[in-house]
């Protein structure tokens, strides 16, 4: 792998992501045809990718010159941007043949993640001997539920504001709800594309083309923001679902897909990708029933197998029901349980979710929780970055 950047520290991460198979030059050493380039770094085995920092540099027409001829000539060889403005330079980088671009800020984890997925498409099936010999997917974690209203939306971007906290750049959030989608409210953004967009467009040839149509919200987090109209829910099928699911997956380490109520077309699809499997329901006796309605429907589906979450929102005492009653019902222990808090619908309509504020109070630690379930490190507070770091954990 070659790297072109004047950071020390990126090139420190960058050879901590990939081994010691790093070849690095300042950026003024890095000639303008892509063989020369190559050649300079004779001698250090196969170049597998191409690190190109431009961080630092007024313009970045060079660095995508090089990539495009890249492209031409040595097609084989993935060229990653390193950028602060990724949004701006997303549509050049994809024209010219990038495969990824990545913020310099980013941990080795993360580093790793992104040259690995660049890395192993390029070279096909097989293996990638410095990265990983394993070809992997991402985590498909979809958050479903028998009927709306139990603060589905709520608990699917706490969920992926609280990955992303972990995981930047490799955390994307889809609206599924085709209709009556409300995550881009729930997160206070106002997106430029949508599902729509992605579907009708070209957004689904490839994965680079179908992230320049994700919006990006201030944790980090991508989303995947759902159509304007219900009349342009007609165009999204099952199939345009199973693509996207498919081409993200590839791409990111976590996808958290949030669905409609019920198990339509649409979530079933959706349901065949699942790693995770997070199903929500209020507590009350129609939701429980519809719970248990659920479980028992999709073991007769006989579905892909996923690991199943179930989250109690909304309890409290005094109404007649409680969370052992709901175990009863549905024969198996609640993974999660929130308590009924005027912080959630607060936060859901200033379009804060909880853990983006990360507060100190009982329900924000829960969320934290749930977050670590399916991440091995806590959300990112400082305390937990530290703890992290004795324990050896890479940042």
């Amino acid at each position: 792998m070659i790297l072109a950047s004047a950071s020390t520290d990126l090139a420190r991460r960058v050879r901590l992501a990939t081994g010691d198979d790093l070849f690095v030059l300042a950026p003024e050493q890095v000639p303008a045809g892509p063989a020369q380039l190559l050649a300079l770094a004779q001698g250090s085995g196969q170049v597998r990718a191409v690190v190109i920092d431009v961080t630092a540099s007024a313009s970045a027409d060079s660095a995508l010159g090089l990539t495009e001829r890249f492209q031409e000539q040595f097609p084989h060889v993935a060229v990653v941007i390193v950028t602060n403005a990724p949004d701006e330079l997303a549509l050049p980088a994809l024209r010219a043949g990038a495969r990824d671009l990545m913020e310099p800020s980013l941990p080795v984890e993360e580093i790793r993640w992104v040259l690995r997925r660049a890395v192993e498409t390029r070279v096909g099936q097989g293996t990638v001997d410095s990265l990983d010999e394993q070809v992997v997917a991402g985590r498909v974690i979809t958050v479903a539920s028998p009927k709306g209203g139990v603060g589905k939306t709520t608990i699917a971007t706490n969920l992926a504001v609280g990955l992303a906290g972990q995981s930047p750049q490799g955390t994307v959030l889809v609206d599924l709800d085709i209709q009556f989608g409300d995550v881009a409210a729930a997160l206070d953004l106002e997106p430029t594309y949508t599902l729509a967009d992605a579907v009708l467009g070209a957004g689904l040839r490839d994965v680079m083309g179908l992230k320049t149509l994700l919006t990006r919200h201030d944790s980090g987090l991508h989303v995947l923001c759902g159509v304007l109209s219900p009349a342009e829910a007609d165009h999204v099928t099952a199939g345009h679902v199973s693509t996207i699911i498919n081409l993200l997956k590839s791409e990111f380490r976590y996808v958290v897909l949030d669905t409609a109520p019920g198990l339509g077309e649409h979530t079933l699809a959706a349901l065949d990708h699942t790693t995770d499997l997070l199903l929500v329901t209020s507590l009350d006796v129609p939701g429980v029933r519809g719970l248990r309605k659920e479980l028992e429907l999709l073991d007769e589906l006989d579905l892909p197998p996923a690991t199943r979450h179930v989250v109690v929102n909304m309890a409290e005492r005094g109404t007649g029901l409680t969370v052992a009653d709901v175990e009863a019902t549905i024969d198996r222990k609640i993974d999660f349980s929130f308590p009924r808090s005027p912080k959630f619908l607060m936060s859901t309509n200033r379009g804060k979710p909880l853990l983006e504020e990360r507060g100190r109070d009982r329900i924000t630690k829960d969320l934290e929780a749930m977050v670590t379930r399916f991440s091995p490190i806590a959300v990112g507070t400082p305390q937990t970055r530290r703890r992290a770091r004795h324990r050896g954990v890479a940042l």
